[in-house]
């Protein structure tokens, strides 16, 4: 090995290793002080945050308020029941045996009526049916059909009336659109009666039902604008029977609407029309939602 060497300088190597050590010492306490204060920094930061409270009893219950009123259906279980299906017009022999509806036995199912122009009461119930559900479903409520088109015909009314039963349902709507004379106007809501005959016992439901008529009437008239039947019931829009077995075989709150008579040109003209159409299925909702929140 080589040494450089001057004889004017005063550097040596011994020197150089001391100058470079000295170095050392110098940057680690220099990385040292900075490490100490960023660490100082990190715990002064974090103290002047604030801390998370917890919820308290007060939040919470504003909480559960908010969620109630933005669902205020959560928990109820409403059936929707679209008169009649496409399919019967295909099977007439199916639908025309007879049934048990508690008081005497019936045909199955019809195929419903239409309008002279040809647009079917069973496509008339399902669309209002579909509109009904999407706003049911906005305010939280479980909400089932009888079908969906989703069968070749049918269901029969004594089925339709079990489907509602076994889901132990709050509510049950049967949607239709009336057949009756050219003049004869307006919508009206179906009430069961009370029948205590055979398998038939509507004691526990005339009162319910009615309490959920009264609102749906009332609602459905609001929203589209249209008057309560001009030839059947009283003129409230209400009409008591005892001879469908919808309403006989059911054990909970259940009624029928007829939203209008497609026989007649000025209530086809409603009934065929989109725009209406969901507003007869915000009336039903609301009444539906008034019944259950009550």
């Amino acid at each position: 090995m080589h040494d450089d060497h001057s004889s004017t300088g005063s550097s040596t190597p011994r020197a150089h290793r001391r100058k470079a050590a000295l170095l050392a010492v110098t940057a680690v306490a220099v990385a040292g002080a900075a490490s100490a204060g960023w660490l100082a920094w990190q715990t002064t930061s974090r103290a002047a945050e604030p801390v998370p409270k917890a919820l308290g009893p007060t939040a919470t219950a504003s909480a559960t308020a908010s969620a109630t009123t933005a669902a205020p259906l959560a928990g109820k279980v409403v059936v929707i029941d679209p008169g009649h299906n496409p399919g019967n017009f295909s099977h007439t022999r199916e639908i025309a045996e007879q049934v048990n509806i508690g008081t005497n036995r019936k045909e199955c199912d019809t195929t419903g009526t239409s309008t002279n122009s040809g647009y079917t009461e069973a496509a008339f119930t399902l669309d209002v049916s579909h509109r009904l559900r999407t706003l049911l479903q906005e305010q939280g409520a479980t909400v089932r059909f009888t079908h969906d088109a989703d069968r070749p015909f049918g269901p029969c009314i004594d089925e339709r009336a079990r489907i509602g039963n076994d889901a132990k349902a709050d509510a049950v709507v049967s949607v239709h659109a009336d057949g009756a004379a050219v003049g004869d106007r307006g919508f009206h809501v179906i009430l069961p009666a009370l029948v205590k005959s055979g398998t038939a016992d509507t004691a526990r439901i005339v009162g319910p039902s009615r309490a959920l008529g009264e609102r749906l009437a009332a609602r459905f008239a609001a929203a589209t604008g249209s008057a309560p039947a001009n030839y059947v019931g009283g003129g409230d829009g209400l009409d008591v029977r005892k001879d469908l077995g919808g309403l006989n075989l059911s054990t909970v709150p259940k009624v029928f609407i007829e939203c209008g008579n497609m026989r007649d040109p000025k209530d086809a003209a409603l009934l065929t029309d989109a725009a209406w159409r969901q507003k007869a299925a915000r009336g039903i909702a609301d009444g539906i939602s008034t019944y259950l929140r009550d």
